[in-house]
């Protein structure tokens, strides 16, 4: 009896452990914007050529390679992306999208559309 007793409370500290230090998601809400023609082929942040036919995205802060879920909140289209970039650096705008990235939302023709974008926790 004295071990059943307490072995739930062991199970459940075990349990809270676990899910405690498993990522979870963030998300951040805001505008999107995407690179202009004139960037393609030049070096991201993190050293690769950038190419508008690819899903990538700069942020400002996510480490890079950071997969992130990005969801147009006007037409609900969501998209993946991987971050390789840093800003955008213009005020109320939380990423920056590749050509390809922004069609898949459907938001070339407006230029930025409000967003919300979800990640994991970055570890550490």
């Amino acid at each position: 009896m004295i071990q059943r007793k307490h072995l739930l409370p062991t199970l459940a500290a075990a349990a809270l452990l676990c899910f405690s230090s498993c990522a979870r998601q963030i998300s951040q809400s805001g505008k999107a914007s995407f690179y202009a023609d004139k960037f393609q082929g030049r070096k991201t942040a993190n050293g690769e050529t950038f190419r508008q036919g690819k899903m990538t995205a700069a942020h400002k802060s996510l480490p890079f390679g950071t997969k992130v879920k990005v969801t147009n909140l006007d037409n609900g289209r969501t998209i993946k992306v991987r971050i390789n970039d840093r800003g955008p650096f213009v005020a109320g705008r939380i990423i920056d999208l590749s050509k390809k990235a922004a069609k898949k939302l459907g938001m070339v023709n407006a230029g930025v559309a409000n967003v919300k974008i979800k990640y994991k926790k970055p570890k550490g």
